[in-house]
């Protein structure tokens, strides 16, 4: 068998990102294809991630030998780092600046959710934030930002809006390959601004903010 351990970590990587993600989404209701619910479409993304995940597992088992790189000092350092920060930011920072408890430890107070203080934003902020700590190691630097990237689609888009999410996420993203041109960033967030608008919007009615609300 000619093992590729770097599709098969892939792979296993991509399948256990997806189901977390569908984990999270049991508490948006899914609606129906006529009528999408909030939940529908990452439900909808995070199956498909799974088979894309399931694909690249099996072919892992055909397509090697090619071996997982030995990590450096940076790679688990980064890595320790990127724990550390998610866990101080999450468990320590948020509650001391909101005044509130971290999500699912205990009931909050009326009055303090605010942006930072709301469960699924905290939570995207301290990821979002063990994400660039992780990304200062070269080996981690795609994997990190194009995970933060997501984290920021998530925070924009509520107040945001669809556009300014767009932007934020593709900019993040862009970071993870230090060969891309400027140019073509800015081309990749106009052609893809125009296609969310088309396609959630104009044709499919989704019902969320295109420009930021104040």
């Amino acid at each position: 068998m000619k093992l590729n351990a770097k599709d098969l970590a892939s792979g296993l990587f991509l399948v256990l990102l997806a189901a977390v993600g569908l984990w999270l989404n049991q508490d948006h209701a899914l609606g129906s294809a006529r009528r999408m619910g909030p939940g529908y479409m990452p439900m909808l993304v995070f199956w498909i991630q799974i088979a894309l995940g399931a694909v690249v597992l099996v072919a892992s088992f055909f397509n090697g030998p090619d071996p997982l790189e030995r990590w450096t000092g940076l790679d688990a350092a980064s890595l320790a780092g990127g724990v550390i920060a998610f866990s101080v930011v999450y468990w320590f920072v948020l509650p001391m600046l909101t005044g509130a408890p971290p999500a699912g430890t205990t009931e909050v107070e009326a009055g303090s959710q605010s942006f930072l203080g709301s469960g699924y934003n905290g939570l995207g902020i301290a990821l979002l934030v063990g994400f660039l700590v992780l990304a200062i190691s070269g080996g981690w630097r795609p994997t990190a930002f194009i995970c933060a990237s997501l984290c920021a689609f998530a925070l924009l888009l509520e107040r945001g809006g669809l556009i300014l999410a767009t932007i934020g996420t593709v900019g993040v993203a862009a970071f993870a390959d230090r060969s891309q041109r400027v140019l073509g960033v800015l081309g990749c967030i106009a052609v893809l601004c125009l296609m969310c608008w088309w396609i959630f919007i104009d044709q499919l009615d989704i019902r969320v903010p295109v420009w930021p609300q104040f």
